[in-house]
């Protein structure tokens, strides 16, 4: 006789309860993993952390350390030779497909934890449990599910246990570093590979969290949804989590010209919104100026255009193509130069705050007199700049 298990159910009603599983299991690390341990971004009460921490030793074997480390030297050396699992470095193929291989020899570095990993939970349970009997939490996941559903338990735990390597390792480690959308031109190739984060808990909007890596909310656009921050939202409710970072917010003061210490702070803390608003302000009307002939030539040359003036990333063939395009306007050439000398401030290639300052001003003061009069409106807007809240 077949054994259904003790809850004795169907297999649609087994394959409904496997799925409400496995999203505890991505709640689980985009909450706990990734925000509130490797980016300090809220702090959860010991309720749900310990229940986190116990879910994941049932689910997936990770150590907490090892993950921390691993996913914050992802950050500090994203899309070089040193990034554990790069795409743009390793293929694309092989992340999606051996994304677990690749997070496993790095999390096996002792160096990578030394560097990485400090300040994650080193209690009694983590180094006589969690730690150190990494295999067994799994194997009492399978005990737990056959006996609970039977010949079912077995798949049902075999789903659970690719849950994890198949949509974080290999969707967000390597879909979000090559494909998708991008709110913001950051440095690394990162990208939103959808605009609803439901199915991997918010985690789909990659490119928002690599402008904002310690924020606690991964959506930025008011119709991109992040399910894991309405969780965060709902724990924070019953006093069970306390939100420490979220985005930076800057607005504009109508008026003010003077270009101070608390425009230079504005501008460094929102960079990645201010060179959007530069990408949508200025280089998107000065290229359709510039090159359109018709509107639909104008769709299809200037969104290229576009691509190229606004990306820190590009491969020979594309920079060639950059080059071309600059040297057939005159206006384009400025634009791009004042984007680039822009970018040059926010990454403090001065040796003070008074000398970024005194660059900041110098910026404004040139820009305003090339003529080109999105360039000229961006500027007096950057005057204006500060973050809310700050008066």
């Amino acid at each position: 006789m077949t054994f259904y298990g003790l809850l004795n159910l169907p297999a649609w009603q087994v394959a409904l309860i496997t799925l409400g599983l496995t999203h505890i299991t991505i709640g689980a690390v985009t909450i706990f993993l990734h925000r509130a341990q490797a980016h300090r971004a809220l702090d959860l009460h010991p309720i749900p952390e310990h229940f986190f921490r116990f879910w994941l030793w049932l689910t997936t074997g990770m150590v907490t350390r090892n993950w921390v480390a691993v996913h914050r030297k992802h950050h500090a050396r994203c899309e070089t030779a040193d990034d554990p699992h790069s795409p743009q470095v390793f293929g694309l193929g092989k992340v999606f497909w051996e994304g677990v291989e690749l997070y496993s020899v790095a999390a096996k570095d002792p160096a990578v934890a030394k560097r990485f990993g400090q300040g994650t939970p080193d209690d009694w349970v983590e180094r006589a449990i969690y730690s150190r009997l990494t295999w067994q939490g799994c194997a009492l996941m399978l005990v737990i599910d056959i006996a609970l559903f039977g010949v079912y338990g077995i798949t049902a735990w075999a789903v659970q246990m690719l849950w994890i390597p198949i949509l974080a390792a290999g969707v967000i480690n390597g879909v979000g570093h090559f494909w998708g959308y991008r709110n913001f031109e950051t440095p690394d190739a990162s990208a939103n590979v959808s605009p609803w984060g439901i199915l991997i808990g918010g985690e789909e909007l990659h490119n928002n969290h690599h402008a904002f890596p310690s924020s606690a909310r991964l959506s930025m656009r008011w119709w991109e949804l992040d399910i894991g921050w309405l969780y965060i939202r709902l724990l924070s409710l019953l006093g069970l989590a306390k939100v420490k970072k979220l985005p930076p917010q800057a607005t504009v003061i109508e008026g003010k010209q003077i270009i101070d210490m608390d425009t230079l702070k504005a501008l460094l803390t929102a960079r990645m919104h201010v060179i959007r608003r530069y990408s949508k302000e200025v280089l998107q009307p000065v290229t359709r100026s510039e090159l359109c002939r018709s509107e639909p030539h104008c769709r299809r040359v200037a969104r290229y255009a576009r691509k190229l003036l606004g990306s820190e990333r590009l491969d020979e063939a594309s920079r060639k193509r950059l080059e071309q395009i600059l040297a057939s306007s005159q206006q384009l050439k400025v634009v791009y130069q004042f984007r680039e000398q822009l970018r040059q401030i926010w990454e403090r290639n001065a040796p003070s705050q008074e000398a970024l300052l005194k660059s900041l001003q110098d910026w404004c003061q040139r820009a305003e007199t090339t003529g080109i009069h999105a360039l000229e409106g961006f500027s007096r807007n950057l005057r204006g700049l500060t973050l809310v809240g700050s008066h």
